[in-house]
């Protein structure tokens, strides 16, 4: 069943256009469709939160459909390519393919995730986000931080976004201490929402060793952040949790240690001028340290010095004088792993 964030579209549509007094004689809307509500502190949220700053700032509409699941989302891309929607962001890699189909069908340019091999002049946009250095400061600061010599990394399954991140973590824990232990376990094949599983897997890689996990999820970081908070390391010390894409310090009891946060807004709004500049489709789009579209969240758990010197290490990445390279296929991923569990 189709949610979308007012209850009529044409609702949808006069708080789009309140967003801004002029409208794009180009673009004139955009679109953005998520498979789970915008209220999950990641994923989800940061796509609805950014589309309508985009929007916003290019004084056009937004039309939010949210809650969509993952199954078949042609019936909602045409009906919002049919309200007129000049471009419509297909958030999830579940909609790879619908998405393109419905482009093709009705010429209307869709953007799509994880796919750049499908870019088409005018029509389909990918953006492969990848925060794999963000990551790699994020593991530098685990393998600093860990008192078992023990971290974990907790996935909800294995497309590109994820294994780029989950090999920058490894990475920069080796980096920081050769001898720093590396669990990784996937929850399934495409475990996005599934909060139990995200506690239960947790809470086997921490009665592993883990003292800080390093979860990938959407709704089932919910479970691995439920499975940080209540189950103690094998030292009997507390276990952290470092996040990717939100912020979940609102909600977090103390055990929020950071997050690889996402900023998607320059992403969409590079987008919006492609379309205007009819260049759309001619390339895909990133993230990363340089703009702060990739940062690391500073939380209270963090000491001074660890915050210092993960900083140093920032800078040392966004010069080039340490390379961190993105790692998409997961066999790779998996091969810099110290222990695989599924």
């Amino acid at each position: 069943m189709r949610k979308y964030i007012t209850p009529t579209l044409s609702a949808i549509l006069l708080s789009g256009w309140m967003l801004g007094s002029a409208v794009s004689a180009e673009v004139k809307s955009i679109a953005i469709l998520t498979p789970e509500e915008g209220t999950d502190y990641g994923w989800n949220q940061q796509g609805v939160d950014a589309a309508k700053a985009a929007a916003k700032a290019a004084g056009i509409e937004v039309i939010v459909a949210q809650g969509l699941g993952y199954g078949d989302v042609r019936p909602t891309l045409r009906e919002l390519a049919e309200e007129g929607a000049s471009l419509m962001i297909a958030h999830a890699s579940g909609y790879n393919t619908a998405a393109p189909e419905i482009a093709n069908e009705l010429n209307v340019p869709v953007a799509i995730v994880d796919t750049p091999s499908a870019l088409k002049a005018g029509l389909i946009g990918d953006y492969t986000l990848s925060g794999h250095q963000g990551a790699y400061l994020a593991g530098r600061m685990a393998a600093k931080m860990s008192r078992t010599n023990t971290v974990g990394i907790v996935v909800s399954g294995e497309p590109p976004s994820w294994n780029s991140q989950s090999a920058g973590f490894a990475q920069g824990v080796k980096a920081e201490n050769a001898d720093t232990k590396v669990i990784y376990a996937v929850i399934g094949p495409a475990a996005y929402s599934d909060a139990a599983g995200g506690k239960r897997v947790t809470e086997s890689v921490i009665a592993a060793g883990a003292d800080i996990i390093f979860g990938q999820g959407n709704g089932s970081s919910f479970g691995m952040l439920q499975a940080v908070e209540t189950t103690k390391a094998v030292d009997g010390g507390k276990v952290l949790f470092i996040d990717v894409i939100g912020d979940k310090s609102p909600i977090d009891k103390g055990f929020l240690l950071s997050s690889v946060v996402w900023n998607i807004e320059p992403v969409y709004t590079a987008m919006i001028n492609d379309l205007k500049a009819d260049t759309y489709g001619t390339k895909s789009y990133a993230i990363g340290l340089e703009d702060d579209s990739v940062m690391l969240l500073k939380t209270p758990q963090i000491p001074d010095n660890v915050w210092s010197d993960v900083q140093a290490l920032r800078d040392d990445v966004i010069s080039g004088k340490i390379p961190v390279e993105p790692v998409f296929d997961a066999t790779a991923v998996r091969a810099l792993m110290g222990d695989v569990k599924e």
